[in-house]
Parts: structure tokens; sequence; C-alpha cells
């Protein structure tokens, strides 16, 4: 009892913060500063760009921004995270908005949060190592295509139109603006889009989106567009927490909705602090405490009316850049961002609509990494087929299902795949110490196979086929050396050919077994039918000195004396 205490509590301690996460910021807590300062800026117009499309308003991105933006970044598993309203997780909340209204994404995002940390308890983080690069490049490609199509009502300065699916309402969008064209709110987006594409590529380093979108702030004061529609008022603070959104009757209608978010959550911020890793030297994040700290960040996010959080690949990457080393990044992003919140909501309430679709709209551009998806492209056919499908069903369905199908098509392209280096080769009899004219008598009535690769249940049936088609002989010996894997499926298909084989009077002998191929083999009776009906051995050379002692008991061969009948080299067993 007491080794069963000390494990659980040395798994929760695992899942917490440690000391060495103070030494690191202790190292370069001015670099961290400056990059955090860099961050929020960054990280202002998106959260409250992200906020709107959402359906809950940019005060619900800033408090997530802020919120889950201050618990990931010291519960999480990464020192270079930086977590807050993501496109990806809008895309799946924007449905659910319009399902289930405002309360329904809170109840959803608080039980997703429950739902991660469930995950990090079980130590479901490093299943992400198995998500393949495809799947990961459409998934991505699809979610830019779907951030840029949500701006297109804002970017041609029309009400958002009805409907579920991004194309759908995008159709209706650009038929509205067709009705009554609002060139204003076209000039401010694609202005703003094309100073964040021209800065990034003249001068990386300054953040031309912040620039940009006080620029337009500033004009529409100025001028006056009243076709420049603002953010709208803010409030000056966050709101005081509460559960007075969490209805327990509809828990369980919530329920799939929450799959999906958390399924989402775990997917973007894992593979963010992957991407972090990467760029940088001596990094390396712990995925089930960042996976326990996106859930402690999404369980308080709805308690201030945030929306629920992912880790940010984009955010992240500009952090990195910037040269932070440590958790303190992160925290000064969030910090920034509520002073912004508490001191500066009237002059942020002015930022026009279109300002920030024009943010997003030249986010998405900048997510999608053309060099990358073409060498993929390029990669095999497989590659390009999970790719696309990928990022097909991102636009046309949903991110969940999305990923989900494209683990499908690449779990059954790599099975596919691992099936066509399964062999079942006829190889000619080892001739050993038999004379010319025996061994030739011995080939015509004993033939041998021998299995190389998986046998198993994407494999099986072709070898069925090819076994029962064997010509008439005496005596089939299997050799079964070179048999890599072995599952139900190929056992069960083994039996059969053996029967069907018998049937016609021809013996069965295997040789070569490996011990971790008996137990599958023992459990579904294949190692008892051959025993009855033909035999087992260890080596090719004993499986053919019984099949010529078979055929001598049919009168088919003449007998020989012992010593011609001794066992060949080890080398040639198998």
């Amino acid at each position: 009892m007491t080794s069963q205490i000390s494990r659980v509590w040395a798994r929760i301690a695992s899942l917490l913060p440690a000391r060495t996460d103070l030494d690191q910021i202790r190292r370069a807590p001015r670099r961290d500063l400056l990059a955090g300062l860099t961050v929020a800026i960054v990280a202002l117009p998106l959260a409250l760009g992200f906020g709107v499309s959402s359906g809950l308003g940019a005060e619900a991105g800033l408090a997530t921004a802020v919120v889950a933006g201050a618990l990931a970044a010291v519960f999480g598993g990464s020192n270079l995270q930086v977590s807050g309203p993501t496109g990806a997780m809008t895309v799946v909340l924007a449905p659910i908005v319009g399902e289930y209204g405002p309360t329904g994404v809170l109840t959803v995002g608080l039980m997703a949060g429950v739902m991660l940390v469930a995950l990090a308890a079980l130590r479901a983080g490093k299943y992400m190592q198995y998500v393949p690069a495809p799947v990961v490049e459409g998934f991505t490609l699809g979610i830019a295509c779907v951030i840029g199509l949500q701006q297109i009502p804002n970017a041609l300065g029309v009400p958002r139109p009805e409907g579920d699916r991004v194309l759908v309402v995008t159709w209706r969008a650009f038929e509205e603006f067709a009705k009554a064209p609002n060139w204003t709110a076209v000039g401010f987006a694609v202005a703003v889009a094309a100073v964040m594409l021209a800065g990034a590529r003249w001068r990386p380093a300054i953040p031309f989106s912040i620039l940009a979108v006080i620029a337009a702030t500033a004009v529409a004061q100025v001028v006056g567009l009243a076709a420049a529609k603002p953010i709208g008022d803010l409030p000056s603070g966050l709101p005081v927490p509460s559960l007075s959104f969490l209805d327990l009757g509809s828990l369980g209608t919530l329920l799939a909705p929450a799959v999906a978010v958390a399924a989402l959550a775990a997917l973007e911020s894992l593979l963010s602090a992957s991407v972090a890793d990467g760029m940088t030297v001596g990094q390396k994040h712990d995925p089930d405490r960042e996976l326990f700290g996106q859930g402690l960040a999404n369980i308080a996010a709805p308690l201030f009316g945030g929306v629920p959080a992912t880790g940010a690949i984009a955010r992240t990457a500009v952090n990195v850049r910037t040269g932070a080393s440590s958790r303190l990044a992160a925290l000064t992003h969030a910090a920034i961002l509520a002073v912004i919140v508490f001191a500066a909501a009237p002059l942020v309430s002015k930022i026009p609509l279109a300002a920030l679709a024009g943010v997003l709209l030249a986010t998405a551009v900048r997510m999608v990494e053309v060099g990358s998806l073409r060498a993929m492209a390029r990669a095999t056919r497989s590659d390009a087929l999970i790719l696309v499908l990928t990022a097909v069903a991102t636009l046309a369905l949903d991110l969940v299902y999305a990923v989900i199908i494209g683990l499908a098509v690449a779990g059954a392209l790599a099975l596919r795949a691992v099936a066509r280096q399964a062999r079942l080769e006829q190889v000619p009899l080892d001739r050993g110490d038999h004379s010319v004219e025996e061994h030739a008598l011995l080939a015509e009535h004993i033939v041998a196979y021998r299995i190389d690769g998986p046998l198993f249940f994407a494999a099986a049936h072709r070898f069925l086929l090819e076994l029962t088609e064997v010509a008439d002989v005496r005596v089939v010996i299997l050799r079964m050396s070179r048999v890599s894997t072995m599952d139900a499926t190929g056992a069960l298909v083994l039996k059969d050919a053996v029967r069907k084989l018998t049937r016609r009077g021809i013996l069965v002998l295997a040789s070569g077994i490996r011990p971790g191929q008996r137990q599958v083999l023992d459990s579904i009776g294949v190692l008892d039918l051959l025993r009855h009906e033909g035999g087992t051995y260890d080596t090719t050379p004993e499986a053919i000195r019984a099949a010529r002692g078979h055929l001598e008991c049919a009168g088919v061969l003449p007998a020989v004396p012992a010593q011609h009948s001794r066992a060949s080299s080890q080398e040639a067993l198998r």
C-alpha cells in the first residue's frame, strides 16, 4: 500500500513545476522579458481577432490569452510554449457557439480541460509521436485555409451570414458584399495584410502586425470612417471568476464537442511544443506535463469568460526567434496583455474589425510553408495523398475528423506497404549428402517454400492462395525462420492452408519456427495440427530427412543406408 501511494505521489510530482524551472528563469531574465514583450505585441491583435472569430467577442480572446497563457506557462511541459486562443480552435468553436451558445462553449472548455488532465495522468502525451508528418502538414494547410475564409465577412465589412460550413458562409458573404460593397473595410483588410506580409520579408524582427493595426485605427478615427466598424466596448479588467454558466443537465449533450476540443487542444499543443524543440538546441518538452498544463489552463479560462486555449505555433515561434530561454517569456507575455486589458481597453475597443481580419488573413498565409508542402508532396504518392485528404477534410468537415481520416489513411497505406514486403517463394532443396539422382528424385516429390516478412491480417490471405495452388507433390516444407511477425489472422490462414493441403494427401512440415511465434501458433491450434498431420522441426535438413522417410514408407523412394541421411551443415539450414 505504501509503495502504491509513493508511486501515485511521484506521478503527481512529475506533473508539477520543479526547481529546475526556477533555475532556468534565473539564467537570462532580461532576454526573456524582452522576448515576452515582443510576443505580447504580436499576440494582442491575434487574441482579439480569434476572440471575435470564435463568436464570444474580443474580451473572451483577451481573457484566454491572459489566464490560459499564464497557467500554461507555469504548469506546461515546455519552457518556450506560448498558449492562448488559436485559429485552429476557433474553427471548432464557431459551430459550437452557433448550436449551444456562449455558455455551451464555456462548459465545453471546462470539460475539455478535465479531459486533458486525465490524458496527462494516463501518460497519453507520448502518442503524439505516432502522428505522421503528412497528416500534420495537411492539417496545418487546412487550418490556414479555414482561418483565411473565416475572415472574409469582416474583411468585406458585411455581417457574418448564417451557416456552419466555412465555405457556405464565405459564399454568402460575397453575395452580401455584391449587394452593398464596403470598399473601406476591404481597403483596411488588404492594407494591414499587405503591410504584415511585406514587413515580414523586409524586417522580420519588427512586429508589423501591431503597427499596421495602430495605423488603421488612427486613420479610422481621424477620418471618421463610419464604414470601418470597430470591435466595440471592452470591459476594463477581467470578470470575477464564476461557474454560473455551468448547466449539469447539458453535460451529456456537450460531451462530443468537448472530446473534439480536448483532442484538438492536445494535438495542437504537443505539435507546437515539438516545433519549439526543433527550433532550439537542448530544449525538450515533457508531453504529459504539457497536457497537464493545458488542462489546467482550459479549466480556468472559462471561469473568466475565456474560450478554450492551446499552444500557439505562431506565437511560440516568435518567442523562440526573439531569444526566449525559459517560462518567464510566456509569463511576461500574459502579464503585459493583462496590463493592456486593465489600462488600455478604451483604445483597443476602437480597432476596426476589418484590420483584425487583415491580421488573421496574413497569419493564414504565413502558416503555409510552401517548401515543406512541396517536399512532402514529392516524397511519395502516399504522402501526397495523405496530405491532400487531410487538408480537404479539414476544410470540408472539421479538424478532429480530418486528423482521424488522415491517420486512418496513413495507417492503411502503411499496412499495405508492410504487407507488400511479405513474400512466399519456392526455394530449391538443399542437396546435402544426396547423390544427383537422389536429389532429383527428392525434388520431384518435395517442394520447399520460404516465408519472408510479416504474416498478419493484411498479407495472410495471399499466402493461402499461393500455398493451396501448389502443384501435385507429396510433401510441402514451410521454412519459417524469416517470418518477422505473426498475428492470429496469419496463424488462422496458415492453419487453413495446412488443412487444405492435408486433404489433398500432401504432408506439411514446418521448420525454423521462432520461439516468439510459437505462442500464437499454439493458441490457434496450428502446432497441434502440424504435429498430428505432419511435423515441426528446428532445421530444414531435419525436415527434409523426415520428408524422405515419409516417401520411403510410402514406397516412393528406396531405403538408403543411414549414413547418407545425416544432417548437412548449419549454414544451409534456413
